[in-house]
């Protein structure tokens, strides 16, 4: 059993929306990773290379110094992805925990070259009762006007723990659009760092959640403008039912050189019962001139009136409710141009909202 301190925000709080940071006590930490073999890849034109060596991650932020070195020293999958094609390439990774393959810790490296297209699926699903556990490292480094697609899904059942912390670099007129599909886990944390550093450099980070029972989601993401003219959008939308627990951290932060750079962050929760609980820190952090930022955060119950409505058209309770929460995801959904991920993803919000 371990004692963990994760998810700093970057800037200190008042201790007592106790969101600065999450503390977790007596966690099962696995003693020993062994291997993961249940790992299935499919690429087009990509160059992946699997286990071979993929430089250690010095993390500006992260999850903690704990986790950033175990992946550094332990990791059982490692992948170093290189995108060098101008054609539209994809790559999908599908990692399937079971009762051999019940502890991963993923080391991924991309790099989007130059000019480039491309897209990476990265999905994380796990038996029904299996303790599974997951502590990985996901790092993209977007070259001058390349754009980059990354989807991480996270289907693991409601017994496991999911650490992850992201890490990317944007260089002039770079756009990388970040999805993340946040559904299981125990706990499910997530760190998210972007480093905005070019000129008309683009950053979009789009989130979905669902929290049910007694699963804790803890979300930190931040947002760092170097760039002249650069962008950062960050949009959230969740849901939670049962004694589901949320903490969303949004910091965008225009450091010196950004002029004209605009960053957005928006956070929106569904609260589906009583005993849900929702907290939401949205920070805008600014030492440059000439920049425009915005954000908002809610949270509060279906409004009576819309459930009234759907229900009056022959829909039961619980059927409103999944027309309402799929409604409010739609908009990020739209974005996910694979057919059959998307079926996938609306399948999990039916069944988890069910």
């Amino acid at each position: 059993m371990t004692n963990l301190l994760l998810n700093e925000t970057p800037v200190r709080t008042s201790k007592n929306f106790n969101i600065n940071n999450i503390k977790f006590e007596n966690i099962d930490f696995p003693s020993k990773i062994g291997e993961f073999k249940n790992v299935n890849i499919s690429e087009l034109g990509l160059k992946v290379y699997n286990n071979q060596e993929v430089d250690k991650f010095d993390l500006k932020y992260g999850l903690n110094e704990i986790l950033t070195n175990q992946v550094n020293e332990e990791a059982n999958f490692k992948s170093n992805i290189v995108i060098d094609s101008k054609t539209n390439k994809d790559i999908q990774i599908d990692f399937k925990f079971d009762d051999d393959n019940k502890y991963l810790v993923d080391a991924i490296n991309i790099v989007a070259n130059e000019n480039t297209k491309s897209t990476v699926v990265i999905k994380y699903s796990s038996e029904k009762d299996i303790k599974a556990y997951h502590n990985g490292i996901i790092k993209a480094m977007v070259n001058k006007d390349a754009v980059l697609n990354v989807i991480v899904v996270n289907f693991m059942n409601d017994v496991s723990n999911n650490f992850i912390a992201i890490e990317n670099e944007i260089e002039d007129n770079g756009k990388l659009n970040f999805y993340i599909v946040d559904f299981g886990g125990k706990n499910t944390i997530t760190n998210y760092y972007s480093n905005i550093k070019g000129k008309e450099a683009d950053s979009r980070l789009n989130t979905l959640y669902i929290g049910k029972d007694e699963q804790l989601i803890d979300l930190n993401y931040i947002g760092e403008l170097y760039g002249e003219k650069s962008n950062v959008n960050i949009e959230v939308q969740g849901a939670l039912k049962d004694a589901a627990r949320k903490h969303f951290k949004g910091t965008i932060d225009f450091k010196r050189g950004c002029k004209k750079a605009i960053g957005n962050e928006n956070e929106n929760c569904i609260l589906l019962s009583d005993k849900a609980k929702s907290l939401a820190l949205p920070m805008l952090l600014c030492s440059e001139e000439d920049v425009e930022g915005n954000h908002s955060t809610s949270s509060g119950k279906v409004a009576e009136k819309e459930l009234f409505y759907i229900m009056s058209r022959g829909f039961r309770q619980k059927e409103a409710l999944k027309l309402l929460v799929r409604a409010k995801f739609n908009k990020i959904l739209e974005e996910i141009k694979n057919e059959d991920l998307k079926s996938e993803i609306l399948d999990q919000i039916d069944k988890r909202i069910g």
